[in-house]
């Protein structure tokens, strides 16, 4: 018997087709615009896009899930240059009341008519910095792990604004927050990638990440995805 996950409303959908650039950086992150529903399909939100779609979107990220009280967390760390809220993080859809640590890799999820999968949390880049005013934002939710999910579409449809999202199935016992802590842990910890590849409904990016680690006994370079082409 699968535990029932309500959160009463959605505090927003989003959707944008259109880029901006910025020190020669081409992002769609800040042209998300409020909507009142998403026309949801098995790769893409109709009307959304994104602009690097190397390391964003995918038919295991087709959309991204931010609760949107973390906002007011990134506020008080006084880590955004001005006030900032949804859709700012270029988010799909955003929640109060629903956190990383309440949702599993795997969890099937219904909101309305459409059924999704998480997948895997969002792996923060350096365009966080440059849309927030501040170079270390993408490190801090890496740190912090206030990243929200994103989704597989499992059954198509379109989201409504009054809709709410329910758990419909729980697949696993990693959560959003657990999966975060693993893979960004600085130290290499080959079992606890194990449980985590490990894990139903995994995104195929993370699990090919993962194995590649195991295979060669050492963590990636961050520096690049944290800090953008400056890094050294």
């Amino acid at each position: 018997m699968s535990e029932q996950l309500l959160v009463k409303r959605l505090s927003g959908l989003y959707l944008g087709e259109e880029f901006s650039e910025s020190t020669g950086i081409i992002s769609g992150i800040a042209n998300k615009k409020s909507s009142i529903k998403l026309e949801v399909n098995i790769d893409r939100v109709s009307g959304d896009a994104q602009a690097d779609p190397k390391h964003h979107g995918g038919l295991d990220r087709v959309l991204h899930h931010f609760p949107r009280e973390h906002y007011g967390q990134y506020r008080r760390w006084d880590m955004m240059n001005g006030f900032k809220d949804g859709p700012a993080m270029g988010e799909n859809i955003s929640t109060v009341g629903l956190d990383e640590a309440q949702v599993n890799i795997g969890d099937i999820i219904a909101i309305g008519e459409v059924q999704l999968q998480v997948t895997q949390p969002r792996s923060p880049c350096f365009k966080l910095n440059q849309q927030f005013g501040h170079k270390e934002f993408a490190l801090a939710m890496q740190t912090s792990g206030l990243c929200g999910w994103f989704y597989r579409v499992l059954k198509p449809g379109v989201i409504q604004q009054d809709d709410s999202v329910t758990l419909l199935e729980r697949r696993t016992q990693m959560s959003v927050r657990d999966a975060m802590a693993i893979y960004f842990a600085p130290e290499f910890d080959a079992s606890a990638y194990d449980r985590l590849i490990s894990s139903e409904g995994l995104a195929t990016s993370w699990v090919n990440s993962l194995q590649r680690r195991l295979d060669s006994q050492k963590i990636e370079n961050w520096q690049m995805r944290l800090f953008g082409p400056q890094a050294s």
